[in-house]
């Protein structure tokens, strides 16, 4: 079975590897905590000691989700690209139904951040878009309903 790539951009992957040594760095203080809980007797009715646990399942979780993650980056450097087609890594302007100009980078998902222009290439509007081209009218259902965007430019930048 092949190993699915996980692709990102430079910056994702800095912002998974930043996040993952913070984590690593908190697993000697939860032990901590978890040793300093256990001293105060009693385990079946220690709050502390419940939380220090379970904080220690969440933190050992994410790390093992993110180590896997960036074991399969496939990190993608837009300015490389080029083409016709709206792929991972560009930037695209769409036109919405007022003829107002929206500007998205498709990005990865440890990336996505709408209110920046960067949206995930797995959601709604970012799956309608991969591999159209320029002058094509997509209409896509996302939460507020449905909406209809005109692909105008497609820039890797």
């Amino acid at each position: 079975m092949a190993v699915e790539k996980v692709p990102m951009l430079a910056e994702g992957h800095a912002k998974l590897e930043a996040e993952l040594k913070a984590l690593k760095e908190e697993r000697p203080r939860i032990v901590d905590a978890i040793e300093e809980a256990r001293a105060h007797g009693d385990l079946s009715e220690n709050a502390e000691y419940h939380a220090a646990k379970e904080r220690q399942g969440q933190v050992e979780a994410t790390i093992a989700d993110i180590e896997d993650k960036l074991s399969r980056a496939q990190v993608i450097d837009p300015t490389a690209l080029s083409g016709d087609k709206a792929v991972f890594g560009a930037t695209l302007t769409l036109l919405d139904e007022d003829d107002k100009p929206v500007k998205y980078q498709l990005v990865g998902q440890a990336e996505a951040d709408a209110k920046v222009g960067k949206i995930s290439y797995n959601s709604p509007i970012g799956r309608a878009f991969i591999g159209r081209s320029i002058g094509d009218e997509i209409e896509v259902t996302v939460p507020a309903g449905d909406k209809y965007y005109l692909l105008e430019k497609i820039e890797f930048i």
